[in-house]
């Protein structure tokens, strides 16, 4: 009875053992990611179409707004008059220092005629040294206060000119900000206005979703109204500090020859285009050190064996980090267990995060 419980527990060793042994051989499944695959589902992401170019436009001085003849949307020409200042005080400074100058070529000839009629007295004899050195300085002074006046009505004349609000170019009025009757001080804006040469899209796009765009980057963009207008746009600017509230950082497009369909405010839809210098980003959890050097584990799916893969990093946007060279679009990484993983282990099927 004893060797008979001893062989059973002994078969029974053997098969656990074997079946333990099947248990550890047999490949498991992984969490990796398709770095950057840009076939099936690309995502896609909202943005709007604003002006590359939108100053605010103001007077560089005080004074009450008579008339605002543009209002928001209008298209004006570059010089059109948008908006004016009450000319009044300004009329009248005007005047007084074409007054001034009047009065100072009035005293200018009198004092040429003074230093004229010493000159030739002294020259007869007649006439003290004195008083040619009194008559020329007196030219002098009336020869400065001449300039002095022309200087007080050029300024009064620009003083004049700056209350006549012009635009500056083509372009469109997208807000007004005081109404005529209205006290403004020196700088204060009474609207804004878009060019509308160049225009952009601008989205609002995560930390993790910047990982692998550069400046440069080609994007598809289509209205949101009429899938079957689309234009292609270049990333030309990341903002470099995020967004308080939503942590998120503003993304601006620049447009390539839009159509007329691409109005300021448009809706759009946005991807990135496909391209083979597309840029590669990862989970920054796939990354490993060995021999002092950033690696990952590529799958190689025709023999379903890992490699260690030298890899050299970029930028870091939160979770995400660039990957500058090492890696083609395509490649499976394992994002998971990284550390257990041994070269040319063989893994199992891929499993999403």
């Amino acid at each position: 009875m004893k060797a008979t419980v001893l062989i059973a527990f002994a078969a029974l060793s053997v098969c656990t053992g074997n079946a333990v042994a099947q248990v550890d051989t047999a490949p498991r499944p992984v969490i990796s990611e398709l770095v950057n695959l840009r076939s099936g589902h690309q995502p896609s992401y909202a943005g709007t179409v604003a002006p590359r170019i939108e100053i605010d436009l103001g007077f560089p001085l005080t004074g009450i707004l008579a008339e605002r003849p543009a209002e928001t949307g209008d298209l004006v020409a570059e010089g059109q008059m948008l908006a004016r200042l009450d000319p009044e005080t300004l009329d009248a400074d005007k005047r007084a220092a074409e007054a001034g100058v009047a009065v100072a070529a009035a005293q200018l000839r009198s004092a040429r005629d003074a230093e004229a009629r010493a000159k030739a007295l002294n020259a007869r004899g007649v006439g003290s040294d004195t008083r040619l050195e009194d008559a020329r300085r007196a030219l002098a002074g009336a020869e400065a206060r001449v300039v002095q006046a022309e200087a007080g009505l050029a300024r009064a004349a620009d003083l004049r000119s700056l209350a006549d609000l012009r635009s500056p170019q083509a372009g469109i009025v997208t807000d007004v900000f005081a109404e005529p009757g209205a006290a403004l001080s020196a700088g204060q804006p009474v609207l804004r206005l878009a060019a509308t040469d160049e225009r952009e899209v601008v989205i609002d796009l995560a930390e993790a979703d910047l990982a692998a765009l550069d400046i440069g980057t080609e994007f598809t963009t289509v209205l949101a109204a009429n899938a079957a207008i689309s234009a292609r746009a270049i990333l030309t600017r990341i903002d470099p500090v995020a967004d308080r509230d939503t942590r998120t950082r503003r993304v601006h497009l620049t447009l390539a020859n839009p159509p007329g369909g691409f109005r300021l405010g448009a809706l759009v839809r946005v991807s990135v285009a496909d391209s083979p210098d597309a840029g590669v980003a990862i989970d920054l959890g796939a990354v490993v050190e060995h021999d002092g050097q950033s690696a990952v584990w590529v799958v190689d799916r025709g023999s379903g064996r890992v490699s260690l893969t030298p890899v050299r990093l970029g930028e870091r946007f939160g979770g995400q980090v660039r990957v500058t060279s090492g890696l083609v679009a395509g490649d499976e990484v394992i994002v998971k267990g990284v550390h257990s993983l041994q070269e040319g282990q063989v893994v199992g099927p891929r499993v999403s995060q």
